[in-house]
């Protein structure tokens, strides 16, 4: 007898509090098919899971066998059991949301059991939908290099010099090729983790070069991805931003929803490059990019705003002094982040825009009761403190918090560019505070603010000496 996979004793219950309503109601009828299924008690244990708040075995087995005593084993291999009708449960549902690779699934079934009229019937079907819809991107050049593939297949078993099929099949796969790797140089520029190496970026160029060949242009994945490689690789070039905007706009019905968001992201990601190089007038086309893109619903992911995305277009709403509008967004958008940031993330923005109407004491009662378990988004609330201080004259609480601030860093250990920018910011207050009436001293302090590279309160120190 085959040994039972180890699952552990909360993994079901994890899965099974991961499922929707809809998912729930679907999983449950999956259990009941005898297909699948012909026991009765996981279906029980499924339906305590889903009532139950906690992963308790002990509980859910007198659920299940209430004159029984506790049976450990038994207990850990009827999760097992559920676990792994679960999995398939995921996999099924996988398989009903990606009909056209099914089709061809079922092409080949037919193929195999020599039925050739409907192998050519469903072949003929798949071709017609995959050209009927809109997407002309990596995943519609996927599925056509797979179509390619079966013909040649199938050509070649009746006709071993067959080659047409074969030359559908090599342009698929080199279209296929170029923009899904196109698409990955675009990610890496955007990360800014590009050519890590002298041979990566050697090969960049390469396919580079190839992608921009006459035969590809025509191709909107090619293209698109094109357009946004030059301005992401020229972020001094205007000319080369518009031209994206206007490929991006010409081609968005070509794209997925995933897609146009990673479109969106790429040229919001020129714009902050340009602003923080001192470009002041991309900071309100940041704010309209993302205007756009919320109108659009490029920025949702499952209808769900990260909060890395809110926190960036309060700053740039600030920035360009929009603050009903801020007001308006913080409201109207919060209920969109994960259920779990979305206190912590209302409270913070809400103290950002009470600083930039200088309203200091709304500040300090909005970031005093907050609790924020994020690390990094902790020590931003702790700067805004930091600022809020400063601006009301308390140096001697600003010490204090300098001194609390400096402690949790050191404590936290916050790696890389944060733990340093924030050390920054804590020195160069200080510096502040000791040589607040010492022009000679303020005067050197200023220049190596402006040198320092890592200091992202850069510009609201220097406004401050």
């Amino acid at each position: 007898m085959l040994k039972e996979k180890n699952v552990d004793r909360n993994n079901v219950y994890r899965l099974v509090q991961s499922l929707s309503a809809v998912e729930r109601r679907d999983a449950r009828r999956f259990l009941e098919s005898p297909y699948f299924n012909l026991r009765t008690d996981l279906i029980r244990l499924f339906d305590f899971f889903c009532a139950d708040k906690q992963a308790d075995k002990t509980a859910a087995w007198i659920e299940l066998h209430p004159a029984e005593p506790y049976d450990d084993t038994r207990m850990r291999l009827l999760m097992s059991y559920l676990n792994r009708l679960l999995e398939t449960f995921l996999l099924v549902q996988d398989m009903q949301e990606k009909a056209p690779e099914n089709r061809l699934r079922l092409a080949e079934a037919y193929q195999t059991r020599g039925l050739t009229e409907q192998y050519e019937r469903t072949m003929r079907a798949f071709d017609r939908d995959l050209r009927a819809q809109p997407y002309r991107n990596e995943h519609y050049y996927a599925l056509q290099r797979l179509y390619y593939l079966e013909l040649h297949e199938t050509a070649v078993r009746k006709n071993p010099t067959e080659t047409a099929p074969l030359r559908d099949l090599a342009q698929s796969t080199d279209v296929h090729y170029l923009t899904a790797r196109l698409r990955l140089i675009c990610l890496e520029l955007a990360q800014k983790n590009v050519y890590r190496s002298d041979s990566e970026e050697a090969l960049h160029r390469r396919v580079i070069a190839l992608a921009e060949g006459p035969e590809w242009t025509d191709f909107p994945g090619i293209s698109t991805y094109l357009s946004a490689i030059r301005m992401l690789r020229h972020s001094g070039d205007s000319a080369h931003y518009h031209a994206f905007l206007q490929k991006m706009e010409a081609t968005a019905t070509q794209f997925s929803e995933d897609e146009r968001r990673e479109f969106f992201m790429f040229a919001i990601n020129h714009c902050i490059r340009r602003a923080n190089s001192g470009a002041r007038e991309m900071e309100r086309e940041l704010l309209s990019l993302y205007r756009r893109a919320l109108e659009s619903g490029s920025l949702f992911e499952n209808g769900v705003l990260s909060r890395f995305t809110y926190h960036n277009i309060v700053a740039a709403g600030l920035r360009c002094r929009e603050l009903d509008w801020v007001e308006d967004f913080i409201s109207r958008y919060n209920n969109l982040l994960e259920r779990q940031y979305r206190e912590s993330s209302l409270s913070f923005n809400r103290a950002r825009l009470e600083y930039a109407r200088n309203r200091f004491d709304s500040v300090l009662a909005l970031l005093q009761k907050a609790n924020y378990s994020d690390p990094l988004l902790h020590l931003a609330a702790k700067t805004l403190l930091l600022k809020t201080y400063f601006m009301l004259d308390e140096h001697d609480l600003l010490q204090s918090h300098l001194d609390a601030m400096r402690n949790y860093i050191h404590r936290k250990k916050v790696l890389g560019y944060h733990r340093k920018n924030y050390l920054n910011i804590i020195r160069f207050t200080e510096r502040m505070l000791q040589h607040s009436h010492d022009r000679k001293q303020r005067e050197t302090l200023r220049i190596e603010i402006e040198q320092e590279p890592v200091l992202t309160e850069k510009e609201w120190l220097l406004d401050q000496l």
